[in-house]
């Protein structure tokens, strides 16, 4: 098995497409499409995401110190790719892509109704790492569309078509493989009902 060495690059995959929403202080929703985002902690819950400083809502962030992490779907490439693309202030991108936008629970900006589920996050630290500032934060409040909530109250984002990005392209992410510790969890013993006879 051959591989070939390359200096060291951001080529980690794939990682979570999503949309960052923040409120300006005079109250005008940006979105932003960031893919570098993720879980840090988990008790207390925390995310982060890295913006650079000439992005639009890297002052916004920084000012209000708080934003959402908004997940994707395959349906959403389009308008996710478009908000990576153009600049929140020239464009109203929220309008621009007929997003629904409705009010956080624990921050003052929009989620995106579109989102099968959003991260209420509010800013605790941030580390200047060169061409990124980087915005830890506390998870305040996560709301899920209700579609992906089964009646046992669990959620299943395999119905969602999540979708991630990967060295510059978008995936659909694809069929389950297994679940958390299904490699190390015992198998049920068959009854005598269901052996073969």
């Amino acid at each position: 098995m051959s591989r070939r060495f390359f200096e060291g690059a951001a080529l980690a995959a794939p990682l979570p497409a999503v949309l960052i929403t923040c409120r300006s202080p005079e109250g005008r929703d940006n979105v932003m499409t960031a893919a570098w985002t993720g879980i840090v902690n988990t008790r207390p819950p925390m995310a982060y995401v890295s913006v650079r400083p000439e992005r639009f809502s890297y002052g916004i962030i920084r000012e209000r110190g708080e934003f959402a992490i908004n997940l994707t779907t395959s349906k959403m490439a389009l308008e996710t790719d478009f908000c990576g693309m153009k600049s929140g202030g020239k464009t109203d991108k929220a309008k621009k892509c007929k997003f629904t936008l409705l009010p956080a629970e624990t921050v003052d900006c929009a989620v995106i109704g579109q989102s099968p589920a959003a991260l209420e996050c509010k800013v605790k630290r941030e580390i200047e790492l060169g061409s990124h500032i980087m915005f830890i934060a506390d998870i305040t409040g996560v709301t899920v569309d209700e579609r992906y909530i089964d009646s046992k109250g669990k959620i299943n984002f395999g119905q969602a078509g999540l979708m991630a990005y990967s060295h510059g392209e978008y995936f659909a992410l694809g069929r389950k493989l297994g679940d958390f510790g299904f490699s190390v969890r015992k198998k049920p013993k068959r009854s005598p009902d269901n052996k073969k006879k």
